[in-house]
């Protein structure tokens, strides 16, 4: 029996160890470990790669989107629409932030926010608090509809924030994720495609007030040391991360490659069994397939991953319960059947193994084995 997991990050890491060790050491050896030089660097290396102006290093995904929304003073009294099909950050840090969080159904084919029901949140919702901002999530490495949203947006005088947490290197019509909206925010957590040792995230932007004002968030709302213009929090990426990032996004283009690769031979090998409904990446976009997700139609999804493991593979459910049921948005009212795509969607996803190094064998083992589990 093989053992495949989710990820797995040690056979990247042997393939870069030596690289990733001398830029270690020069971090060690410079004795500057929060922002400065390294974290300077990399942010005018990911503002090259994604074509924006500026990039903002700060200590995770999460607080990219919290200090995102502070930047754009996005607080008490206002309302912002998310999917609630996606990773719980989006959602959090609209509340961390004091807002309140109004969710969205999905496109079941890409699983990305609807257009359609953004339209109807915006042409329904009677609530208390102003809707102030859309944050379309690029899931699993697609991106949404991105010329729908900005124009539903400018018609509404709307704010963007693109989650790109899943999507870094993802384009639409020849445009890099994140550099769309008003915002861009990314997570390097170490099973992204572009992984830190430990967290970390990016802010991008065009626009020169916002990225001052990120810049000074990130750092207790200060310009100047101890003079505080702004009530800001610690969120700064360290330079140990920098310099891991740095080195790894030399690699990024040829690891997205090598993720279409298998992406495309996942679809060929699978495109014959029933029960199954594949990734749908569209032909204006490049999907970077951070999760290879796949619907598993008639209630065996949960036995599926039972049966896999058995056998030896990890898989994982993103995600299991959408947002808008969780416990602790019950005071937002919203009821089971509400959004229905988001909970069919919940019932039925499961990510497959999928990595740079995954090779030809492992993909047929784990096909292999969904194809003998659905057979039965």
């Amino acid at each position: 029996m093989m053992k495949i997991p989710m990820f797995d990050l040690t056979r990247q890491y042997t393939l870069i160890e030596k690289e990733i060790k001398e830029a270690i050491d020069r971090v060690l050896r410079s004795g500057k470990f929060i922002l400065g030089e390294e974290v300077e660097q990399f942010e005018k290396e990911i503002a090259t790669f994604l074509v924006v102006k500026y990039a903002i290093g700060v200590a995770s995904g999460t607080d990219a989107l919290y200090l995102a929304l502070k930047a754009l003073e996005i607080g008490r009294g206002d309302a912002v629409i998310v999917p609630a099909f996606t990773f719980f950050a989006t959602a959090g840090a609209v509340v961390n932030a004091g807002a309140q969080p109004i969710f969205a159904d999905i496109d079941p084919k890409t699983f990305n926010i609807s257009v359609s029901d953004i339209e109807r949140v915006l042409n329904t919702y009677k609530g208390p608090n102003k809707i102030r901002a859309i944050i379309p999530v690029h899931l699993y490495g697609q991106m949404a509809d991105m010329d729908e949203i900005i124009a539903l947006a400018k018609k509404n005088d709307l704010y963007v924030i693109e989650d790109a947490a899943q999507a870094i290197g993802a384009e639409y019509k020849g445009r890099k994720a994140g550099s769309l909206g008003d915002v861009g925010c990314f997570s390097f957590f170490p099973t992204k495609n572009l992984g830190a040792y430990g967290d970390g995230g990016m802010v991008i932007t065009n626009d020169d007030n916002l990225a001052e004002r990120l810049m000074i968030l990130r750092v207790h709302g200060a310009k100047q040391k101890y003079y505080h213009q702004l009530v800001g929090i610690n969120s700064r990426l360290d330079a140990l991360q920098a310099a891991v990032l740095r080195l790894k996004l030399k690699y990024l283009p040829n690891w997205i490659e090598a993720r279409c690769t298998i992406a495309d031979r996942y679809n060929l090998l699978l495109s014959g069994i029933n029960g199954l409904i594949l990734p749908y990446p569209l032909p204006d976009r490049l999907h970077v397939f951070n999760q290879y997700t796949i619907r598993v139609l008639n209630y065996k999804r949960d036995y599926l991953k039972q049966f896999l493991n058995e056998a030896g593979i990890g898989t994982e459910i993103y995600y299991p319960l959408p947002l808008h049921l969780q416990q602790c948005f019950c005071h937002l009212a919203y009821r089971e059947g509400e959004l229905s795509e988001c909970e069919r969607l919940s019932k039925e996803v499961l990510s497959l193994p999928i990595f740079p190094e995954l090779n030809e064998l492992e993909l047929r083992y784990i096909v292999q084995n969904i194809e003998q589990f659905l057979s039965k």
